[in-house]
């Protein structure tokens, strides 16, 4: 691990100046990724802030009826507040289906937007990766497959978004509030995460110096009635093959209005902009469901190794908006 210099913040602006003023210098609040990629040699910043007591930790209703969370409050936190268990039921699931108690204890809520794949190719500084190490190549698209992405991919780099929690935000329309060294602003999802294109080492819409300070959750009844679900290798502590975040809207028999975002399929959470416009309308029914499914997977470019996660995707997509027909509106 190479030395660095450690600054603890004591407030956002101040670590905001710090940061932007070196380009060598990171932000750290939980550190679950950023620690793992400092021990992996992906990552060696020559100076470390720490923003963890700098940052907000608390989940505050605002008078419009928005939901704000600081951006230091925990995963564990977030997902066991009464808000948001109560009014987005999706976020909370998708909080508690990623890592462990142990790291969701640690995890803030802005460092878990910006955690950064888990594609082995780029996390082993022996292979070529353009996204660690820019016009390298892309090591995993002759490699190891299956957990690439199959929707929005490029030449460039078929890695996958790894979080559970951007999915559900992503679904729901989040806005993320941004510090930088022009002032605030809003970023909102889908919009803070990037396909690769031809620039894969940019994870995010972010500039070097800015700081996630707060998430925004909107004032959004369809989010009571939501779930998120996760298929994965094994039950507990893995990433997803395919996930899918949805919420629902039925008024007799049929789809009055639904969100639907999708995990483990592209370098960024996946908004399906094309099947929510598809069941719009339309009877709640499976033929519906797999319709508009058909229609948003239609696009996926897959490779030989993780062509099943077409299908997967489609029937994940289904069940989750079948379990949620039978819930009772709220």
């Amino acid at each position: 691990m190479k030395p660095f210099d450690y600054t603890r913040a004591h407030d956002p602006a101040s670590a905001v100046q710090t940061v932007a003023e070196e380009p060598g210098a990171r932000y750290l609040a939980g550190g679950t990724n950023l620690v793992d990629h400092l021990k992996l040699g992906v990552a060696a910043p020559e100076h470390v802030v720490d923003v963890r007591g700098a940052l907000d930790e608390t989940v505050t209703e605002l008078e419009d009826g928005r939901i704000r969370v600081g951006a230091a409050v925990s995963n564990s936190a977030l997902a066991a507040h009464p808000l948001v268990r109560s009014r987005y039921p999706l976020l909370s699931a998708a909080l508690l289906a990623g890592a462990s108690g142990q790291l969701r204890n640690a995890a803030t809520t802005g460092g878990n937007l910006l955690q950064r794949t888990r594609c082995p190719y780029f996390q082993n500084t022996t292979t070529p990766c353009n996204k660690r190490e820019p016009g390298s190549g892309c090591s995993a698209r002759e490699g190891h497959g299956r957990d690439n992405a199959v929707l929005g991919v490029s030449q460039e780099c078929v890695a996958t978004h790894p979080s559970d929690m951007a999915v559900a935000l992503t679904a729901l329309g989040a806005e993320v509030r941004v510090l930088g060294p022009e002032g605030e602003r809003g970023v909102p999802m889908p919009g803070l995460h990037r396909l690769p294109g031809h620039r894969p080492e940019h994870d995010t819409v972010l500039e070097h110096g800015d700081l996630i300070t707060a998430v925004d959750l909107p004032a959004l009844p369809l989010a009571a009635r939501s779930t998120y679900r996760k298929v994965r290798e094994r039950a507990s502590y893995a990433f997803a093959l395919v996930s899918v975040a949805a919420a629902l809207q039925i008024r007799e028999g049929v789809v009055a209005d639904v969100r639907l975002a999708l995990g483990g399929v592209a370098h960024a959470p996946w908004r399906a902009h094309h099947a929510e416009q598809v069941l719009r309308g339309e009877p709640a029914t499976e033929e519906a469901f797999r319709a508009a499914a058909d229609a948003e997977l239609a696009q996926a470019r897959p490779g030989a190794d993780n062509a099943f996660k077409v299908p997967l995707a489609v029937n994940t997509i289904c069940a989750t908006l079948r379990s949620l027909t039978t819930q009772e509106d709220r």
